[in-house]
């Protein structure tokens, strides 16, 4: 399935295998051979797409800017000093991650955080993300519509009333338009995953995809197989080549393995969903003709008599006449003898 396929989807109960974007984020740590091997080790695991941050610490972050992450995990305590350790890659570097994921066969996606990365990035993708922390920032945001493409927009950290603003700007600039229910929280508690914010923004954003950006430990990858059972249809999911790397966003990411086992679990569990119709299968019918009942003589009964109630009892298998006719039955006369305990079928019946 395309990323532009999911824009078109009929809105549905029907739990589907999701849209997988890896988050590699800056990962890759300003080396090109690393993020190559990202985007090698994504499509392995089974990833859809791949995605990237693209940003300057100078126009990302003012120099006090603190931190909001678990500094156990990631000691840096300025946003401007994590960034500017990663912010090394822009438009040449980007452009040659392009070349290398068309050529593995998956798609590329990288977040512009400044108008100068949303302009060279406009060339190299088809749909635009919107992190959490722009959410509330118009300017930006009627800048990233301007480009006509659909937009993914992350809502972590915010209140209904501010999605719903930002959701007003991006319809009003006609662009197609998914939204990710997130926590921005690294990492987030399974406890504080806050699932039922997607059933929320299916209800209050009904025109509109959902999906979930993930910020839990990967563990058995159980979170993301109850959001895509609530309804998220585009999972995000940090990524990495080592879970075990200190720092950035490597110790809540998922890696390739965690990937495959996802997958295998939720088709899975998707076969074992099925449609969301009621009707009887096929590998049903021997329990339709055996286990169920047909209209049987309470005794024996000669030619001609007329079926009262006390006439008849009920017993499997179904091969006779179903006990849903029962009030049908009464009433009409035996065309012979029928000895005790025989499956009325219609051609021992008769009208008067």
């Amino acid at each position: 399935m395309s990323l532009h396929h999911i824009f078109s989807l009929p809105r549905t109960s029907q739990p589907v295998m999701p849209y997988i974007i890896a988050e590699a984020g800056v990962n890759h740590e300003g080396k090109m051979d690393l993020a190559r091997r990202l985007i090698d080790e994504a499509k392995e695991g089974g990833a859809d797409a791949i995605k990237f941050q693209t940003y300057k610490a100078e126009t990302l972050a003012s120099k006090d800017s603190p931190a909001y992450w678990d500094t156990r995990k990631e000691p840096t305590q300025s946003q401007y000093a994590l960034f500017k350790k990663h912010d090394s890659f822009w438009k040449n570097e980007f452009e040659a991650l392009k070349r290398h994921c068309d050529e593995t066969g998956i798609t590329f996606l990288s977040t512009p955080f400044d108008v100068e990365s949303a302009a060279f990035l406009n060339d190299l993708m088809d749909v635009f993300k919107i992190s959490s922390s722009d959410i509330t920032n118009k300017p930006f945001i009627r800048i990233l519509c301007s480009y006509q493409k659909p937009i993914l927009l992350s809502t972590g950290a915010s209140h209904l009333h501010e999605i719903a603003e930002a959701v007003e700007w991006i319809e009003a600039a006609g662009n197609p338009l998914a939204l990710l229910h997130c926590v921005l929280n690294y990492p987030t508690a399974d406890a504080n995953a806050a699932l039922g914010q997607i059933v929320a923004l299916r209800q209050h954003f009904p025109d509109h995809p959902i999906g979930y950006s993930d910020h839990t430990l990967p563990a058995d990858m159980h979170i993301l197989k109850t959001a895509t059972l609530l309804g998220a249809c585009i999972l995000e999911k940090h990524f990495t080549h080592d879970k075990t790397l200190p720092g950035n966003d490597h110790y809540h990411a998922m890696d390739k393995e965690d990937l495959k086992h996802f997958r295998r679990s939720m088709q899975e569990t998707l076969l074992s969903i099925g449609e969301c119709k009621i009707r009887a299968l096929p590998e049903e019918e021997p329990a339709r003709q055996h286990a169920r009942r047909s209209l049987v003589t309470a005794r024996a009964l000669p030619q001609g008599h007329r079926l009262e109630a006390s006439d008849l009892t009920w017993k499997r298998p179904a091969h006779g006449i179903s006990p849903r006719f029962f009030d049908e039955v009464l009433g009409l006369v035996t065309r012979t003898a029928l000895a005790d305990d025989h499956v009325l079928t219609w051609g021992d019946l008769e009208r008067a």
